[in-house]
């Protein structure tokens, strides 16, 4: 089936509908040459774009996305910058050597996001204070155990918290244990997105609304627009879940499809009843269980779904029907709060591989390709972009070369195996899931 612009699903949902309205750039049309194209203006085109920049200031780069600047995963993560990841289950002496090249990565891109906003000073609610990961039911209590091992072995900075110092700073008595991982950033990720937009180099131009349909291989690569047509001499691909629309990584990476609410403001009596901390966030130690914030401008965000559900968004029918469920897991953690309404419901859509792994490198003599963060890539996201430009200039980096070491990732079947497989393979992420959904 031939790619239309209306294969790109978005709404007006997201983080982005807590900002001020902003005026997306132009959609490009007609005939353009340019030595560089970057599709995809989530962090990792972002990245990409700017690196690229960099190191050829005398070309001209076109950053390209199919929707508004926000509405990608990007702007619809639960907004965690993170430099420690939480692997599940037991340490594994032989994975050591994997383990720390992941954490190197997050922290390269941590450290590349905290100098970009710092330097254009942007104004994403950037919370630099990490994170909590938190356990309430059987099964997240033994991965507080395994995670426990894995930061002790590993020698990062961590913090153990029982369930009264859990409840006197989140307010919620659901927990019993939990991890205080002090590396890691908080921030609205609409807002970041929003502003590593609005301060790219002068030699990259950004176009919104502007799908790419099809892309032509050869040197150079020629690619097809709704109402245009590219040719570029280097293509970098940075659809992430997405990337198989134009004829890569496809039987290997899948999208799942999450969705959370937020409340409306909470007033001065409502936030005293939430702790000693003006901000937080919790990351569930159970693969299921809910991400839950309590953001900047004090909301209170919980998301606690994931399904498979085709790779796109949910319709505001499907997101009525997850509501409730959000709301169940509200209400269990702050009773106190409970005629606290939702005023906003979102989905997004995360990519996944089938054993986990992401996908970097070299497509085509002129095609290269960055993505599958499952779940982590607002700073692995970021390290991946900023590598990949890299690499397409031939220029060597322990940040490429850890880039590079990701384990090949495991073939998906077609459909309809495809659909039955991703089906319980989201689904299972749920098994035992309990309270801590």
């Amino acid at each position: 089936m031939a790619l239309t612009s209306h294969t790109f699903s978005t709404d007006n949902h997201g983080w982005a509908e807590l900002l001020p309205q902003r005026k997306p750039s132009k959609s490009l049309h007609g005939t353009h040459r340019v030595p560089w194209v970057v599709i995809g203006a989530g962090v990792t085109g972002l990245s990409a774009a700017r690196r690229l920049a960099e190191h050829n200031p005398d070309d001209h780069i076109l950053l390209l996305d199919a929707r508004r600047l926000g509405q990608g995963a990007s702007g619809r993560n639960s907004g965690y910058a993170v430099a420690i990841s939480q692997f599940s289950g037991e340490f594994d002496p032989e994975q050591e050597k994997n383990y720390r090249r992941v954490e190197r990565i997050n922290a390269q891109g941590l450290n590349l996001l905290r100098q970009q906003v710092n330097d254009h000073k942007i104004n994403c609610h950037w919370h630099e204070q990490g994170y909590y990961h938190t356990a309430a039911d059987t099964k997240s209590l033994q991965e507080y155990e395994n995670f426990k091992d894995h930061l002790n072995r590993l020698g990062y900075d961590h913090t153990l918290l029982g369930k009264d110092e859990l409840t006197e700073r989140l307010g919620t008595s659901l927990y019993q244990a939990g991890i205080h991982i002090p590396q890691g950033v908080l921030l609205q990720p609409a807002a970041l997105v929003y502003g590593l937009g609005d301060t790219l180099p002068a030699n990259v131009t950004l176009h919104e609304n502007t799908p790419v349909l099809k892309i032509n291989h050869g040197e150079p690569c020629v690619l097809e627009l709704t109402d245009g047509q590219i040719t570029a001499d280097n293509v970098i691909v940075a659809t992430n879940y997405e990337a198989p629309k134009l004829g890569f990584i496809k039987r290997y990476i899948m999208g799942s499809t999450l969705s959370g609410s937020f409340t409306r403001q909470l007033t001065k009596d409502e936030l005293e009843s939430l702790g000693s901390l003006k901000e937080w966030g919790v990351l569930s130690l159970h693969s299921g269980g809910a991400t839950v914030r309590l953001t900047n401008d004090k909301r209170i965000s919980l998301r606690n779904t994931a399904e498979y559900h085709g790779a796109v968004l949910m319709s505001d029918a499907f997101l009525a029907k997850r509501r409730e469920i959000h709301r169940a897991a509200f209400d269990k953690r702050f009773p106190q709060l409970a005629q606290v309404p939702f005023e906003f419901s979102w989905s997004g859509v995360e990519g996944i591989s089938q054993n986990f792994t992401n996908f970097f490198g070299r497509q085509t003599s002129n095609i290269f390709l960055a993505g599958g963060y499952n779940g982590s890539g607002v700073s692995r996201g970021t390290a991946f972009g900023a590598a990949l430009a890299d690499y397409a200039c031939n220029m060597s980096s322990d940040l490429v070369s850890d880039c590079l070491a990701s384990a090949p990732a495991k073939w998906i079947p077609p459909r309809p195996f495809l659909d039955i497989g991703a089906f319980f393979k989201v689904k299972s992420r749920f098994i035992g899931v309990g309270l801590d959904r």
